[in-house]
């Protein structure tokens, strides 16, 4: 298992090196280069914690991807994820919310961080609504399917399987959702949260609609091959996203030191790289068969936090043990049923 993590090993050293001088260069002290230290490796347990179901479920797309694309993904999917997601996208938001150009924004990141970060927290509304639109769509997506025959909670998941029988029921569902959420915001905010919770419905079914257009036959199989790749790589990055922000906005509650907070995230996303390429290789969902579904369940519950934070404080570490729970009752439940079932075939 070492060969899977030893880039994000390497990668961890070199990041509380830097770590490390980034506090020693804004403190001038021992005692801040310490704290800079000690707040990248709890930024980093911190996006492990948040983000191991979004490996799982990164896992599921990767493992139907070509070797080319799934290469892709895992090189230049996670530059984006690091840089992209963690650090420029939450500026391109800043930029947007104080009407200033991203270079200006990203000036304002270092010369006046609190500022910086009292504008992006101001965003978190329209993005809880986004990404919590676009999350709960992706695990409703899985479980509202009448062809899915592997039941982890079939108590609760046949009953939706069932559902998958009505046309868009998974749309209608978020909207309901999406809808009872705003009656208990602020009433200077309703607008904003509705707009920003169908931009991030419309964006999943863009994505998932691209998908679909480009899956179609093809007389040239290998353009085929590449369009659909292509559309899983979108796809990815998109729910990469959704994951990743409110790990930001929870970062700031530890530093407003930009490099700090990077460097962190970044540990964290590329031991979550690492734990999907494991996941992949060793053909881990294949072996336990309800991972997968604890997954979904750790990401419906994220998208739902995400609703009920535009109104009420969910501590990020909460969410993390929430979907750590998910992934560890499916991982033991698969378990016992591998035990029950030692000549059952792997799904």
């Amino acid at each position: 298992m070492l060969k899977y993590f030893t880039g994000s090993l390497l990668f961890t050293v070199i990041g509380l090196v830097a770590g490390f001088g980034a506090g020693w260069q804004a403190s001038g002290t021992l005692t801040g280069a310490l704290s800079a230290l000690f707040i990248v490796v709890v930024l980093g347990i911190l996006e492990v914690s948040l983000s191991f179901d979004n490996a799982v479920v990164n896992a599921t797309v990767l493992r139907d991807m070509d070797a080319i694309w799934r290469h892709r993904f895992l090189t230049w999917g996670i530059a984006i994820a690091v840089f992209g997601m963690r650090v420029v996208f939450p500026v391109l938001i800043v930029a947007v919310i104080a009407h200033m150009s991203p270079w200006a924004a990203t000036a304002l990141a270092f010369t006046d961080p609190k500022e910086y970060a009292r504008i992006l927290t101001e965003a978190h509304i329209s993005v809880a609504a986004f990404g919590g639109a676009f999350l709960v769509m992706v695990g409703f997506k899985h479980f509202i399917d009448e062809e899915k025959d592997i039941h982890w909670l079939a108590w609760i998941e046949r009953p939706l399987a069932r559902l998958g029988r009505v046309d868009s029921m998974q749309i209608g569902l978020v909207l309901v959702l999406l809808y009872a959420a705003s009656t208990q915001i602020e009433p200077a905010h309703t607008v904003e949260f509705l707009v920003a919770g169908i931009l991030g419905l419309v964006t999943y079914i863009a994505v998932d609609g691209v998908s679909a257009l480009m899956e179609a036959p093809s007389n040239e199989a290998g353009a085929a091959v590449a369009r659909s790749g292509l559309a899983s790589f979108l796809y990815l990055e998109v729910l990469d996203a959704s994951f990743s922000f409110d790990g930001v906005i929870g970062a700031f509650a530890l530093t407003t030191n930009l490099v700090i907070i990077a460097i962190g995230l970044g540990i964290g996303a590329m031991f979550v790289r690492s734990l999907t390429l494991m996941l992949v290789e060793r053909g881990t969902l294949t072996e336990y068969r309800y991972l997968e579904h604890g997954a979904f369940y750790a990401i419906i519950a994220l998208g739902l936090i995400m609703f009920l934070q535009a109104f009420v404080h969910i501590p990020e570490v909460v969410t993390g043990i929430i979907g750590a729970l998910f992934i560890a009752l499916s991982l033991w439940s698969s378990v016992r049923y591998n035990r029950a079932h030692p000549e059952a075939e792997a799904p």
